[in-house]
């Protein structure tokens, strides 16, 4: 049996993105929320979906915003105004081959965040993961502290042949917004027909409406508003239903 497990990343990044994750939840096929605990529309797109039947995340936040923790205990992490150093530059110095988090500074924010995340919430994460960074630093801040609170990682690979593992199941994730001419309903049926016997992928999305915020601040725009449409298809979900080795799943399953 093929699992499918679709994803909606952001929620907090702004009024407009919960908005589209909301619908996305409510009408619409997806089972598996990431929170950012740090910014300020996170409390109120939490509620909008709490009462769902989903998993819901931790989508550790660390290059937008305001850090949960105070600058000044991880000062490699937050330019000089004390906002969190944006993902431009993680990706810029890993051009160049250089990692400029410490560590034990990754694992204060990060603790910060999950305090944050517990607060708003009120439960532990069904799982835990990091939003847009690049640094192996970091990566290995997030996996210690899933470790430690005994909470199922999600490491992130977009190689679309390499499997992590996620809990007790081998996945494989698979991103394809930001492609040239992207249908996110094609994009979909063509990962199910591309999946091996036995296979779970990590379908990632990144529904969302548009606010001045989100444009001032992402480079993933039109592509959100896309996802929304395809994940409250009817076409869509009846084509997914149809399939006869194919099984949805969310992050509880694996």
């Amino acid at each position: 049996m093929k699992q499918l497990l679709i994803r909606a990343d952001d929620i907090g990044y702004s009024y407009a993105v919960n908005v589209g994750i909301a619908r996305a939840v409510h009408e619409g096929l997806v089972r598996s929320v990431g929170v950012m605990p740090n910014m300020p529309e996170t409390a109120r797109g939490v509620d909008w979906v709490r009462d769902a039947d989903i998993a819901i995340g931790q989508h550790t936040n660390l290059c937008l915003g305001d850090p949960c923790a105070d600058p000044a205990a991880i000062p490699s992490m937050v330019d000089e105004h004390g906002k969190l150093i944006s993902s431009r530059t993680y990706r810029e110095a890993f051009k160049r081959g250089e990692d400029f988090v410490n560590y034990d500074e990754a694992v204060i924010e990060i603790e910060a965040q999950l305090a944050r995340f517990l607060a708003v919430v009120g439960r532990d994460p069904d799982y835990f993961e990091g939003h847009a960074v690049v640094s192996a630093n970091l990566n290995r801040a997030l996996a210690g502290v899933a470790a430690a609170h005994g909470y199922r990682y999600q490491p992130a690979s977009f190689d679309p042949a390499a499997t992590v593992t996620c809990g007790n199941t081998p996945v494989r994730m698979v991103l394809r917004s930001m492609t040239p001419d992207y249908d996110p309903a094609a994009a979909i049926r063509e990962t199910v027909e591309e999946m091996g016997e036995n296979e779970t992928v990590v379908f990632v999305c990144h529904p969302g409406y548009l606010d001045q915020f989100i444009l001032n601040t992402s480079s993933l725009t039109t592509d959100r508003t896309k996802e929304v449409d395809a994940l409250i298809s009817p076409e869509l979900r009846a084509w997914l239903e149809a399939q006869p080795d194919l099984k949805l799943v969310d992050y509880r399953d694996l």
